[in-house]
């Protein structure tokens, strides 16, 4: 843990920590947030600045290698040079199995893509997203479902510049 409250992790050497990842990025790259689920990965764009968060959209929940081009591409289209991946850790902050796999997946995310990676605890993120979809926006539960993906990333996203901004 790096000191910003536990809530950016360093795991391995592929994956950096919060202020680690900013160092590594060239002038005006963006990052894109990503809440890997299930069945679907929910994107997200910063700004050039690192100071806005925007939903972008999200992904088939499949092959590692048909996800990491997709993510490449965006990455390329968008200017982005770094990835920001949710971390389920476990509600008292301890990492289950849940947050094992993440892990291991955003490695292989960030050595297929070439592009470096941090993660960042998600926990509440998603529930925070539906909470609002639900009691704000009544909406049904089919449209529900990619839009909470894409805000929920933008959400990780979203708190984790406030971190590195702070």
């Amino acid at each position: 843990m790096d000191g910003n409250g536990g809530r950016t992790i360093t795991v391995g050497m592929s994956l950096f920590n919060l202020s680690a990842l900013r160092g590594v990025l060239g002038r005006h790259q963006r990052l894109i947030g990503i809440d890997p689920g299930r069945r679907r990965i929910g994107l997200a764009l910063s700004d050039v600045e690192l100071r806005v968060a925007s939903p972008y959209g999200t992904l088939a929940r499949g092959r590692l290698r048909v996800n990491a081009a997709e993510i490449s591409a965006i990455a390329a289209r968008e200017g982005a040079g770094g990835l920001v991946i949710g971390f389920p850790l476990a509600e008292d902050g301890s990492m289950g199995p849940a947050a094992q796999a993440a892990r291991d997946w955003a490695r292989d995310l960030s050595a297929a893509t070439g592009l470096p990676a941090a993660m960042w605890d998600e926990r509440d993120t998603s529930a925070e997203v539906h909470d609002f979809l639900i009691g704000e926006a009544d909406l049904g539960r089919k449209r529900r479902g990619d839009l909470v993906d894409r805000m929920a990333a933008a959400n990780m996203l979203r708190q984790a510049l406030k971190t590195l901004n702070e």
